[in-house]
Order: structure tokens, then C-alpha cells, then sequence
């Protein structure tokens, strides 16, 4: 299967370790003397709608991708980032 960066940046990825969403490939590392690509690089998320800057980039190394499929990238990679659940129950029920 041939891919192209374009084709890339289009894929969602997901861990396989927890299957959380980590997110869109963003760009590429690759090693200029060999000719291979060494990893995927997902630019963090930015804080406060970008005015105080983003989180960590994740680096995901190439031998950490289990599967390219048409629309995802499954890895294995814990995400740095840990999604908040909202606690149910917030408001009285009334009814």
C-alpha cells in the first residue's frame, strides 16, 4: 500500500492501548540518510483557545504503528492526554 502525506494528515489516530482518540497526523519525521520515515508527529492541543500556548507534541516512533487503515492509524502509544468525564447528576431532577 503506497500513502501519501496528504493521505495521512487525513487519518484520525487511535491507541490501541486504551483506544482513545489521540488525534490527526499533523507531520512527519524522517531520517534523510536512510530514506524512511521515523515517526508520526500530532501537534498538541492547544490551551485556552490558543492564547496560552499548546501541550506537548506526541512523538509516535514507526515501530509503534500496529495497523494504517483507510480513515485510522492504530498504535501502541499511551496518550498523554486523559480525557475528563463529566460527572452525571450535575442539576436536581425536578420531573
Amino acid at each position: 500500500m503506497n500513502c501519501r502525506l496528504v493521505e495521512l494528515r487525513n487519518k484520525e489516530v487511535i491507541s490501541c492501548e486504551n483506544g482513545c482518540r489521540i488525534g490527526c497526523v499533523d507531520d512527519l519525521e524522517v531520517d534523510t540518510r536512510d530514506a524512511r520515515v521515523c515517526a508520526l508527529v500530532i501537534y498538541g492541543r492547544l490551551k485556552f483557545f490558543g492564547l496560552l500556548g499548546r501541550k506537548d507534541d506526541c512523538i509516535i516512533p514507526w515501530e509503534n504503528i500496529k495497523l494504517i487503515g483507510e480513515d485510522t492509524i492504530l498504535v501502541n502509544f499511551n496518550s498523554p492526554y486523559q480525557e475528563k468525564r463529566r460527572k452525571k447528576g450535575g442539576f436536581p431532577k425536578f420531573f
